[in-house]
């Protein structure tokens, strides 16, 4: 199984290589990259194995693949199989797909990582690559747009980078049991890196720009599976000890919180998911032993919504609720909101009882309040007007891969409900229903007449390019304090 392992992680680069010497193949290499990960991914759930890779033994520089690198691993296949069926037609080139399996090896070979020099080295990767997706496009807006995201990225790897070297000067290992017994300092700053790449809480504040301003299909890599690179880290962090349990469970249910407070008062379709996905980026945390399943389901929804939203007419909610979309497109955008809702019969429903079942009596009000945002959130699109339409008027709106990376995500949702078959009793399912019920009279009884009037007073200024390292230093402050606590 190591062998196996080693070369599995190698398959993305080597097929990346390739695709610029036979470039006529691009879509099919790319697609077999991604369904090696998607076998591999489902065999590690399934035998549920401890494969690990001792790299530099005296450095604890070690690969870790169990049943939670299983989970991102398949996420991070199925996204990329539908990102690329949603492409297949298109006018993409050898060099997007190219980045795009780069992409994908370097966030499979983060998931596997169980030091912080190798994963270093892989978030580096993996952000490059995101980089030169994000600019693709080479407009102006996506040049900007990518630098701002390199600058972003660059600048919390380098306070990464100093804390790993604490680490490593108190412990003589990079192994994230060294966090342990690490100082404050470096706890603090191995926290700073891996909090701004995911997105998490304040300090993550630079994502909705980023994924929002982004060509659809990259909106839904970086949404569905790159923010996680930095997430399963935290996890593996998380069991350490239980003093940092305490601090990665905190900034879960303070972005779990935030995250939703933005969303549900946002009037852009796609600035709403990139907040979405702080939020449940927060519901991932706050259950670290469990957060591999919710990655799962939340990474497949996520993207199938990018794609779903970047077939609409406009990104405004105020417009679209004045013009009716088509009903064809409405039907998966309103299975994709009810799962992520929580509603049974869908993946959502099993992720959201598993977390809510794992959370301690503290959090329970907040995850709670959460999970009613969440179907306020939804409710926008759930609602939308539609009229079924002609065939012919469809087909200028909808990318020719559109029909079939969406139902592959949808078909992930429906196969990945009967994982956790044990959510399925009275008591859950009244309470998810109960929940979304909820949801939905407070958007319509209440939010739709104070919207216009509350969103002046969410503090978008924080979002700003100038203001980005200032929101670093005071996250370092806040968790150095929690540190030495």
């Amino acid at each position: 199984m190591n062998t196996i392992t080693t070369v599995w992680v190698g398959i993305p680069f080597f097929l990346g290589f390739m695709v610029f010497l036979v470039p006529q193949l691009n879509r099919h290499l790319a697609f077999l990259g991604t369904l090696a990960s998607a076998v591999y991914g489902i065999e590690l759930l399934i035998k549920q194995p401890q494969i690990q890779l001792n790299l530099l033994n005296s450095f604890g520089v070690t690969l870790l693949a169990d049943q939670l690198s299983g989970y991102f691993i398949l996420t991070n296949a199925v996204v990329t199989i539908a990102v690329v069926l949603y492409c297949w037609k298109s006018d993409k080139n050898a060099f997007f797909y190219a980045q795009v399996l780069l992409v994908h090896g370097s966030l499979n070979a983060a998931f596997i990582c169980a030091d912080f020099i190798s994963l270093y080295v892989a978030l580096e990767v993996s952000g490059i690559a995101a980089f030169l997706l994000i600019a693709y496009s080479r407009s102006d807006r996506s040049t900007w747009v990518g630098l701002r995201y390199l600058f972003v990225s660059n600048i919390s790897m380098l306070f990464y980078l100093i804390g790993a070297v604490l680490i490593y000067e108190k412990s003589l290992s990079f192994s994230f049991s060294g966090l342990k017994n690490a100082p404050p300092e470096a706890i603090a700053l191995i926290f700073l890196g891996l909090l701004v790449k995911a997105g998490v809480f304040v300090s993550g504040l630079w994502l909705p720009l980023t994924h929002a301003e982004s060509e659809t299909p990259v909106s839904a890599v970086l949404s569905g599976i790159v923010v996680k690179a930095s997430v399963l880290p935290l996890l593996r962090c998380a069991g350490v000890s239980e003093n940092i349990d305490d601090i990665v469970v905190i900034f879960g249910v303070a972005t779990a919180l935030m995250g939703v407070s933005y969303a549900v008062l946002e009037k852009d379709t796609k600035r709403m998911l990139a907040f979405h996905t702080i939020s449940q980026l927060g519901f991932i945390l706050a259950a670290p032993e469990v957060g591999g399943f919710y990655a799962l389901t939340h990474g497949m929804v996520k993207s199938c919504l990018f794609l779903i939203t970047g077939s609409l007419p406009t990104r405004n909610f105020k417009e679209l609720q004045s013009k009716p979309i088509n009903t064809a497109i409405w039907i998966p955008l309103v299975i994709a909101s009810l799962s992520i809702s929580g509603f049974p019969l869908l993946a959502g429903f099993s992720a959201k009882v598993l977390t809510l079942k794992n959370i301690t009596s503290w959090q329970f009000i907040a995850m709670n309040v959460a999970a009613v945002g969440t179907a306020i959130s939804f409710a926008k699109f759930i609602f939308l007007p539609h009229i079924w339409r002609d065939k012919q008027e469809i087909v200028p709106a909808v990318k020719p891969g559109f029909w079939v990376a969406v139902i592959v995500l949808i078909t992930g949702l429906l196969i990945a409900n009967i994982a956790y078959l044990g959510a399925y009793n009275a008591e859950n399912v009244i309470k998810a229903i109960v929940t979304i019920a909820v949801g939905w009279l407070a958007y319509h009884l209440i939010l739709q007449k104070l919207a216009p009037k509350l969103v002046r007073y969410l503090p978008h200024t924080l979002e700003k390019f100038e203001h980005l390292v200032g929101v670093m230093s005071l996250t370092l402050i806040f968790l150095f304090g929690m540190a030495l606590s």
